[in-house]
């Protein structure tokens, strides 16, 4: 099964959440302080609480290779394929690069890591995609309108009459998505800008952060970027679920949260 196919599945299951693993080990509850596998069992438990409310996990790569976890990361990826199969995992690495070095990027995704899907930022060009997206079972999720700050200095800026976030969302809807498995990043921060990506990329899945920490719209999310009722979308939490708690209930939570979200999702749809 396609990373498209799973997320449709999800979909139709009604849920558009997409749990972001972005470990921060001085949060964790005081029963981790003195394991050295503290980030995958903290990771295993909150998988397991959430497994069954979620579109996604979203590992975000910087957060483990920043404490040495990596050998935690393909282990938290492999327990996600070994107790919840159905839950597709999409590798936060944003990687971009030059043809010949995105080919190792894609096998370290697709391979050493496992990931069903990853992150890349495309504004290289055609090369830096293609060696991603021409592995067809798996998504490709292209950076278009980020939700950071200070995302409108460059992704704003007019050519040809159009911001250049659009002209990437063409690109890839018109052009990169030959296997349909190219996906858009665009952030809850920005509706206005979601609903144009929208016009021109009807057909692509958008990954969405900004919800939560962030403070990102999630009415205008729904109503702008969603391809019909329910569908088209993985809204992304991290941090507001993962550290809903840091005592002995953590898990149930973050259950308890992402359960909050998803209804907040599909009351809106």
């Amino acid at each position: 099964m396609t990373f498209i196919e799973q997320l449709s599945r999800h979909w139709q299951n009604g849920t558009q959440v997409c749990l972001g693993l972005d470990p921060y080990p001085e949060r964790f509850p005081a029963r981790f302080a003195d394991d050295p596998d503290r980030i995958l069992h903290f990771n295993q438990a909150i998988i397991d609480a959430t497994a069954d409310l979620v579109c996604c996990f979203k590992p975000q790569f910087a957060h483990f290779a920043a404490e040495a976890a990596e050998a935690q990361l393909q282990a938290t990826i492999a327990y996600i394929k070994e107790k919840h199969p159905e839950v597709p995992v999409i590798l936060d690495a944003k990687r971009g690069d030059i043809g010949s070095t995105a080919s190792m990027y894609a096998r370290e995704a697709f391979e050493h890591y496992q990931a069903d899907a990853v992150t890349v930022n495309p504004y290289m060009g055609s090369d830096t995609v293609m060696p991603f997206a021409d592995h067809a079972d798996k998504g490709v999720i292209l950076l278009c309108r980020t939700s950071n700050p200070s995302a409108a200095e460059f992704q704003n800026l007019l050519l040809e009459g159009e911001p250049l976030y659009i002209h990437v969302a063409r690109r890839a809807q018109q052009h990169w998505n030959r296997h349909g498995n190219i996906c858009l990043v665009v952030g809850a921060t920005a509706p206005e800008e979601m609903a144009r990506i929208r016009a021109v990329a009807p057909d692509l899945p958008f990954l969405v952060p900004g919800i939560g920490a962030q403070g990102g719209d999630l009415e205008g999310t729904v109503r702008n970027g969603a391809t019909s009722p329910g569908r088209g979308l993985m809204i992304n939490s991290s941090r507001s679920i993962l550290y809903a708690s840091q005592g002995e209930d953590f898990a149930e939570a973050a259950r308890q949260e992402t359960l909050r979200l998803k209804t907040a999702i599909n009351d809106l749809a």
